[in-house]
C-alpha cells in the first residue's frame, strides 16, 4: 500500500472499488475517528479536572485547543515530531511508576482478573464476549485507522513502513503493560494505605500514594498518550473529509490544488475538533469511545480492505454490500442494546424487550460476519473475468488516477 502512492486510506477503496465505495468508506472513517478523538479528549479532560481544578468542560476544551493549534500549524510533521517526544515521556513515566509500585507495595492481582485468568476469554458470565469484542474491535478495526495509515503512506519506503510497524508494536507493549499491571494491583495498594477508590483508580493512586514528582511524570505520560492520538485523529480525519469526501485532489487545478486542499483541510479540522468535544461531553467514557471508534471500521470496512488486497475476485458490488450490511447491522444493534462494552448506552438507545445486557459484546462479533457473507456472496455473483488487454487498460487508468 505504501508503494501505491496513496495519500489516505479511502484512496485504496477508490483505486480498488471506485468513487462510490471511497465516499462511503471515508464518511464512516470520519465518524469513527471523531469517537476516537473524543475518547482521548475525555482522558485529558478528567485529568485537568482532577489535578488542575478546572471543570470537565474546561479541561476538554483546553486540551482540544492545544492539540488543534499545533496540528493545523505543522500538519503531519508536527504530529510526527511531537509524537516522538511524547512517547519518550510516556515510556519513562510508565516504567518509573511500575518500579515504584513493585519496590514499595509489590504486585498483588486479585483472583480472576490477571493475565492468566483465561475464564475471561471462555466464560460469558466472566465477560468473555465483551472482552473478545474489545480485543477484535481494537486489534482488527485499527487496520482501517486513518492516522495509522497516514504514517504508512508517508514513510519513505515500504521497508521503512514495515519495520516501523514492528517497532511500534513493541513500543505499545513496553509502554502499555506497566500501566495495565499497576491498574490490576491498584485496589490492593489502596487497601494497604486505607484509601477508598472514588473515580479512576490510577488518578486515586497518583493523588494519595505516588510521590508528587513521580505523579507529575506519570500525568505527563498520560497527557502525552492522549495528545499523540488526538493530533493524528484531527489531521487524518480532516484530510479524509477534504480529499476523499469533497474530492479535492493534490495536483488538480491550475495552481496544483495544494493550497485549496490545505485550506479546506484546516477548516475541517475546526469541525472535527468541535465534534470531538461534543462527543466527549456526551459520553465521558474514554474506553467506550475508543472501542466505538474502531468498532465501526471493524463492522464494515476491514473485510473489503483485506479482500481487495488478497482476493482477486473481490468486486465493487461486493464491497458496497459488505459496508452497507455490516455497518447497518452494527448501528441497529447498537441502538437496541442498553449497554455498550459494559457501560450504559447513553448515546443512542431505543428501549426494547429484545436485547438485554447479557447480549453485550455479540453485536461487535456479529456485524463483520454479516458483512463478510454479503461480500463473498455478492462478489461471487458479480465477478467477471477480464482479458489481459482489458486488465492493462484498467491498470493504466488506475495509475493515471493516482
Amino acid at each position: 500500500m505504501n508503494r501505491m502512492g496513496l495519500i489516505t486510506i479511502p484512496d485504496f477503496y477508490r483505486v480498488k472499488y471506485g468513487r462510490a465505495v471511497e465516499l462511503i468508506a471515508a464518511c464512516i472513517m470520519s465518524i469513527s475517528f471523531s469517537f476516537l478523538l473524543a475518547g482521548n479528549l475525555v482522558a485529558g479532560g478528567f485529568m485537568f479536572q482532577t489535578f488542575l481544578g478546572t471543570s470537565y468542560f474546561g479541561g476538554i476544551t483546553l486540551l482540544a485547543a492545544l492539540v488543534f493549534a499545533y496540528t493545523v500549524s505543522g500538519g503531519l510533521f508536527a504530529v510526527a515530531y511531537t509524537d516522538a517526544v511524547q512517547i519518550v515521556i510516556a515510556l519513562v513515566g510508565s516504567i518509573s511508576l511500575l518500579f515504584y509500585v513493585i519496590s514499595n507495595f509489590g504486585l498483588t492481582i486479585a483472583p480472576g482478573t490477571g493475565p492468566l485468568a483465561l475464564e475471561q476469554l471462555t466464560s460469558v458470565g466472566a465477560g468473555a464476549m465483551i472482552n473478545w469484542a474489545s480485543i477484535l474491535a481494537l486489534g482488527l478495526g485499527n487496520m482501517v485507522a486513518i492516522d495509522f495509515m497516514a504514517r504508512i503512506f508517508a514513510s519513505e519506503s515500504p521497508e521503512t513502513a514495515q519495520k516501523s510497524c514492528y517497532v511500534a508494536a513493541a513500543g505499545t507493549l513496553i509502554v502499555g503493560l506497566p500501566f495495565s499491571v499497576v491498574a490490576l494491583s491498584a485496589n490492593s495498594i489502596l487497601e494497604q494505605v486505607g484509601v477508598v477508590a472514588d473515580g479512576p483508580v490510577l488518578f486515586v493512586l497518583l493523588q494519595n500514594v505516588i510521590p508528587p514528582v513521580l505523579g507529575l511524570l506519570v500525568l505527563a505520560a498520560i497527557l502525552s498518550a492522549s495528545l499523540s492520538t488526538a493530533d493524528g485523529a484531527i489531521l487524518g480525519t480532516s484530510s479524509v473529509m477534504a480529499h476523499n469526501v469533497f474530492g479535492i485532489r493534490h495536483g488538480s487545478g491550475p495552481s496544483g490544488g495544494g493550497d485549496r486542499l490545505l485550506l479546506v483541510t484546516r477548516l475541517f479540522a475546526i469541525v472535527i475538533t468541535l465534534l470531538g468535544v461534543f462527543l466527549g461531553l456526551r459520553v465521558p467514557q474514554t474506553g467506550v469511545l475508543l472501542l466505538l471508534g474502531f468498532d465501526l471500521g471493524f463492522a464494515g470496512l476491514v473485510v473489503p480492505l483485506l479482500g481487495g488486497l488478497f482476493w482477486p475476485r473481490a468486486t465493487r458490488q461486493g464491497a458496497l454490500a459488505c459496508i452497507i450490511a455490516g455497518s447497518i447491522t452494527r448501528l441497529v444493534l447498537f441502538a437496541l442494546m442498553p449497554t455498550m462494552f459494559g457501560i450504559e448506552n447513553t448515546l443512542l438507545h431505543i428501549p426494547n424487550g429484545l436485547f438485554t445486557p447479557d447480549f453485550d459484546g455479540f453485536p461487535t462479533l456479529i456485524s463483520p460476519i454479516v458483512g463478510l457473507i454479503a461480500f463473498a456472496v455478492v462478489s461471487h455473483i458479480t465477478y467477471k473475468p477480464v482479458s489481459f488487454a482489458e486488465a492493462q487498460v484498467k491498470l493504466r487508468e488506475k495509475v493515471r488516477a493516482l
